[in-house]
């Protein structure tokens, strides 16, 4: 099942069920770059201790972005040995862009490629990805929203809520109290955002979020000082909505961290690096210190290529592709059963 921005609100308490019901979890992401082309002292080294390579490779992972997650959650079928039930989903992704916080990251060549090759569908990912944000973000968010102090970074949504507020300051030059109007097209935190800005700007509307879009209604300025201090869908609630819708995807990783669940996958040191980075607190600079947090965040690791090690020979190498097929064959079913 492949999971947008549009989808995931409503898919979160499924997913959380499913996460906290599971044995363990299987993860696997995709990225727009893997390691940026540094100048020669700093490119990786077979000779390179771990913390070398940690310090090299913590740059690669500032500069590119998670664009997909691949996860697969994994329940045990009750009174059935080794058998297990799997939920799988594909998460696209895309940072959060809101106030001041507007991400820079790039792509590489070789990297696009991969993700030409197995279909990867760049518009869920640019137009529907799901927004995220570490905790360093949040907090800078979160202080700049609760106390009024947040703006309207980018020029595209600067000039949106132009026409917006043009459109709506047209339509009260001719509207009777009472009367409505809607904005269709306008969703998630943004659809917040919006409303604060008509609220701020236009002392004699109201408004209200509702599947079909933003109801802006003309009321007097004694019925929007009720609405203000009595409605559930008051100023201060909003604010904790638009974090909550801001903060996305790290919603679901918080839930992921708070289960403890074993976390399950192939190579994936740069997984857990991209982890650490996007949605918990940037890299340490030390390696000591990023191994003490990712341990802190998900105590049971499995590395399936560091498992493969110990039969590569049967398997004829450590890659995923080749051990799939391998894993297939009657021969190992028939050496497994």
């Amino acid at each position: 099942m492949d999971v947008g921005a549009d989808e995931f609100e409503q898919s979160l308490p499924l997913l959380q069920e499913l996460v906290l019901g599971a044995d363990f979890v299987g993860l696997d992401i995709e990225f727009t770059g893997l390691r940026s082309n540094l100048s020669r002292p700093q490119q990786i080294s077979l000779f390179d201790l771990p913390s070398e390579w940690y310090l090299k490779t913590r740059h690669s992972v500032q500069q590119f972005t998670i664009c997909q997650i691949g996860l697969s959650v994994f329940s045990s079928i009750e009174g059935e040995s080794n058998k297990y039930v799997a939920h799988s989903c594909n998460f696209f992704l895309f940072p959060t862009t809101f106030g001041i916080l507007d991400s820079e990251f790039s792509f590489q060549a070789s990297s696009v490629q991969f993700l030409n090759q197995y279909g990867f569908d760049y518009n869920k990912f640019l137009k529907n990805g799901i927004p995220y944000m570490n905790e360093e973000q949040e907090k800078k968010i979160k202080h700049n929203i609760l106390t009024g102090n947040w703006r309207v970074r980018s020029s595209l949504d600067k000039d949106q809520i132009k026409v917006v507020i043009d459109e709506v300051t047209r339509w009260l030059d001719l509207a009777e109290e009472g009367d409505w109007m809607t904005l269709p097209g306008i969703a998630g935190f943004q659809a917040f955002e919006v409303q604060l800005v008509l609220r701020q700007a236009l002392p004699d509307i109201w408004t209200v979020l509702r599947d079909q879009g933003i109801i802006v209604k003309k009321v007097s300025k004694q019925h929007r000082w009720y609405l203000e201090n009595t409605s559930c869908d008051r100023e201060s609630c909003w604010k904790e909505k638009i974090l909550l819708s801001a903060r996305g995807f790290s919603v679901f990783f918080q839930m992921l961290v708070k289960a403890q669940k074993p976390l399950v996958g192939h190579n994936m040191m740069m997984d857990l690096l991209h982890l650490h980075e996007k949605f918990f607190r940037p890299l340490p600079e030390s390696y000591d210190q990023f191994k003490l947090n990712i341990h802190n965040l998900f105590p049971i690791l499995i590395d399936t290529k560091n498992v493969t090690k110990d039969i590569w020979k049967v398997m004829n190498g450590t890659a995923l592709e080749g051990w799939a097929s391998v894993l297939k064959a009657p021969r190992w079913l028939l050496l497994c059963s």
